[in-house]
């Protein structure tokens, strides 16, 4: 009996790693859809990626089927053959390609181009055919500025969105609920994704890590490494928060699993999941991590939204910097997970506490806060975690 494969998109980024080992070592089959570079082709990037995770786990894996295209292009950038292939061999598709872009110069620029019209070439390669059971990874924040308790069934209820992001992933989520020639879509909504639980390890630097990022480097530029503040005198550096502002923060371990275990259990599709989790994090929490990480003390909360008066260099340089994710530091509403405590009550998120924030900053810091696959070409034998 012929097993069909599961199309997945954006296997190479963070998530999109995790989705495919973990599918594989589901037993499921899986075709990526990949871009080549210019060093490698696409089949080379997915051949390095295995080779980390075989590294990793000490275990050889089965490999996808590798299709190399562009969500950017008409039908995901495949030619007649290669949509010949899904259309013989893939009952489902995984869509989670998308761009992190908070900035957009033009609505042809990311994000709107990868989100939504990568979503619609998605979309349109499904009709074409005959895919019709979808699954999505949009976000949590298709929220935008809403308060209070979110609920999974919510989409558009007139919200604001506070980001070219937000915009997007609300509009390629309402294209694919528009879809009538699909069964029911499942749509997968994590919250902040963040490094692995177990080892720290993370394959991209947004959101949390950038500020990590920023402060290792305003400490090293202005000579106060091991002086134990950031302050200038008696004056310390002030944060525009409150404090008491909260972040869902979710490992992307427990995201692959989830969604992993969603994708198998058909029972299950259908539905709308918000990958949320149980505790949120708070401004405070992530001060004081940003702190220990670095051994100074020296900041202080003036306000949420506050102007500062008179900034000192060194709060200019940081909100310069910064100033991409003013709109993420806000506190988040509440976000309702009924769906996914009845499809996944075995699966409970991790406990965000300050201890795993401590080792993914430090995992972070050991990475250089960076990550690269060894080419195929060049690839030894390597200890670091996928």
């Amino acid at each position: 009996m012929m097993r069909y494969h599961i199309l997945l998109t954006g296997a190479t980024g963070l998530l999109g790693r995790y989705l495919l080992k973990d599918l594989l070592l589901a037993d499921v089959p899986v075709a990526v859809l990949v871009r080549g570079s210019r060093r490698q082709s696409g089949a080379d990037r997915i051949e390095s990626l295995m080779g980390t995770w075989e590294d990793f786990l000490e275990q050889e894996l089965p490999r996808p089927y590798v299709l190399e295209g562009d969500i950017c292009e008409p039908f995901l950038g495949l030619d007649t053959d290669a949509r010949h292939w899904v259309d013989q061999n893939c009952d489902s598709i995984l869509h989670n390609a998308a761009s992190l872009s908070f900035v957009a110069t033009s609505e042809d620029s990311e994000p709107y181009r990868s989100n939504i019209k990568g979503t619609q070439h998605a979309l349109d390669l499904c009709r074409e055919t005959g895919i019709r059971d979808f699954h999505h990874v949009s976000t949590a924040y298709v929220a935008g500025l809403r308060t209070g308790r979110i609920m999974e069934n919510d989409l558009d209820v007139g919200q604001q969105m506070s980001n070219p992001y937000e915009e997007s992933k609300m509009a390629a989520e309402k294209l694919v609920r528009a879809a009538d020639f699909l069964s029911p879509p499942t749509i997968y909504r994590p919250a902040i994704i963040v490094g692995d639980s177990e080892t720290g390890f993370t394959s991209t630097f947004h959101g949390f890590y950038a500020c990590l990022e920023l402060a290792h480097t305003l400490v090293s530029s202005m000579g106060m490494a091991g002086t134990n503040s950031i302050g200038t005198g008696d004056k310390k550096t002030r944060i525009s928060l409150d404090g008491t502002e909260t972040k869902n923060f979710i490992p992307v371990d427990w995201v692959s699993e989830v969604i992993s275990y969603l994708v198998s259990h058909p029972q299950h599709h259908g539905q709308t999941y918000h990958l949320t989790p149980r505790e949120r994090v708070s401004a405070e929490m992530i001060r004081d991590v940003l702190e220990h990480a670095y051994a100074f003390k020296g900041t202080e909360f003036s306000g949420y939204g506050k102007p500062l008066d008179n900034p000192t260099e060194i709060e200019q340089l940081f909100y310069e910097q910064i100033r991409v994710y003013s709109s993420y530091w806000r506190d988040d509403p509440e976000f309702d997970t009924s769906n996914l405590n009845a499809a996944c009550p075995h699966l409970p998120c991790p406990t965000m506490d300050r201890d795993l924030l401590d080792m993914l900053s430090a995992k972070a810091m050991a990475m250089d806060f960076r990550w690269r696959d060894k080419p195929v070409a060049k690839r030894e034998k390597i200890t670091a975690e996928p």
